[in-house]
């Protein structure tokens, strides 16, 4: 084991850590103020949560020994009774067992955390908390575990994702819009086509939007959120070479190309469509960027970095305004345009700009001497993107389904209009008197 490694992991370690509360801010500053404090809190607790189950049965399932490249058990990883602070694994044998599975932990926690943001403002906390260990046990566990597990079926594949664009980002943008169908429209919340009187006379206008807009009731929140986030991020995509090395360098770079470029375009966008750059807009356009660089951060140069941050901040910026103009869908804080799209993005992009000048062994179809490797790169990262986000979405949804059989998933029209902070905590984000 050498200490720069371990230095530099328990480094990591602790800025992905950081990303929850981060996360929490940059959420908490987008919903109303009524429901400050519970999404707040419900990032938080998640991490608790998850902490616990990724330490008793979460890490054997996904890093223990693969049955038929499904999910993984090993006893020894149970509660790591197996596992003292000289223990190594062959995932990485130059830092410890123990700082590998703390690592690790930090990703299997923030994934459902993120998920949040699409039913925010009216979830029963309960009943969050029951889908939490649901849904990270039996979602995110066998997906983690086809992915980065060394006999993971879609890892023998080839199937390749540096730092959870699969696993973290797709699944949870996949799994949110399940939440959002499941759960259903806030209260005051009205479909485009029930707004039709706002066209003009001729017909020759544009249908509003939302038929009532919810401000966010704290945009310096959702602007720390996204810087704290950036910041961490670095240590969720550098961290993820596991080593002190050429790697995590390059991959720091291309992470913070890739969130620069995606806030310039979206902000870009917002400009021409809007006529405003907007504040909250920029930083959701970082957070977009950073998503879509996570599983090519290991793989791509510096210029391709710049070139799928730009067009993650295009992109999604057209989904989520699609969605809050043209849909049904009350996707509260567009986690699915942000971390669904943007994970999608990112995976796809290793197919096509994945170079052995970067990351030996990984070859895209633009940079492959041999077509045919890079064709297959192709193909098993748009394989991985179609099974992850089927099993997360329809896995999603009837887990919501069965929670909301026996606690019911959504408060009552008087709880979500008093606001989840009184309603569910009995507490209020501020007192001015």
């Amino acid at each position: 084991m050498g200490a720069a490694d371990i230095a530099w992991v328990l480094m990591s370690t602790a800025l992905v850590m950081l990303m929850t509360p981060a996360l929490a801010f940059f959420y908490g500053g987008l919903v109303r103020r009524k429901n400050l404090v519970s999404t707040l809190v419900q990032c938080i607790i998640i991490f608790a949560v998850v902490s616990l189950i990724w330490f008793f049965w979460g890490f054997s399932f996904v890093y223990g020994k693969s049955i038929g490249g499904i999910i993984g058990f090993s006893p020894s990883l149970f509660g790591l009774n197996g596992i003292t602070i000289n223990s190594t694994s062959s995932y990485a044998p130059q830092i410890s067992e123990a700082l590998f599975f703390a690592f690790q932990l930090k990703f299997a926690a923030i994934t459902p955390a993120l998920i949040i943001g699409a039913c925010a403002e009216r979830i029963r906390f309960k009943s969050l908390l029951v889908f939490v260990v649901l849904w990270s046990t039996l979602i995110y566990s066998p997906i983690a575990h086809w992915v980065w597990n060394a006999n993971g079926w879609l890892h023998v594949l080839g199937a390749v994702d540096f730092a959870g664009g699969i696993v973290v980002h797709i699944a949870a943008g996949v799994s949110a819009l399940a939440a959002a169908l499941v759960v259903g429209r806030r209260k005051g919340v009205v479909y485009w086509k029930d707004q039709l009187k706002s066209l003009d006379q001729k017909g020759s206008g544009k249908a509003a939007s939302m038929g009532t807009e919810f401000k966010p009731t704290n945009i310096p929140y959702v602007i720390l959120g996204a810087g704290l986030l950036w910041f961490g991020w670095f240590g969720f995509n550098g961290g993820s070479a596991l080593a002190a090395n050429n790697l995590a360098v390059s991959a720091v770079v291309v992470t913070n190309l890739a969130a620069a470029a995606a806030a310039v375009s979206w902000m870009l966008m917002d400009w021409v469509l809007k006529g405003k750059p907007s504040a909250v807009g920029i930083a959701v356009g970082a957070v977009c960027g950073l998503a879509a660089i996570t599983a090519a951060s290991g793989y791509v140069n510096f210029t391709d970095a710049v070139i799928i941050g730009l067009a993650a901040g295009v992109i999604s910026n057209l989904i989520a305004n699609w969605r809050s103009g043209r849909s049904r869908i009350d996707d509260t804080l567009d986690v699915f345009a942000c971390h669904g799209i943007g994970g999608v993005i990112g995976a796809v992009a290793i197919g096509l700009f994945a170079t052995t000048a970067v990351n030996p062994g990984v070859s895209g179809l633009l940079y492959s001497g041999a077509y045919m490797v890079g064709l297959h790169q192709l193909g098993v990262q748009v394989l991985a993107v179609v099974v992850v986000s089927a099993f997360a979405f329809v896995g999603s949804y009837l887990l919501l389904r069965l929670v909301d059989m026996f606690s019911p998933l959504r408060v009552s029209l008087q709880e979500e209009e008093d606001g989840l902070d009184m309603s569910q905590h009995g507490e209020e984000a501020y007192h001015l008197d």
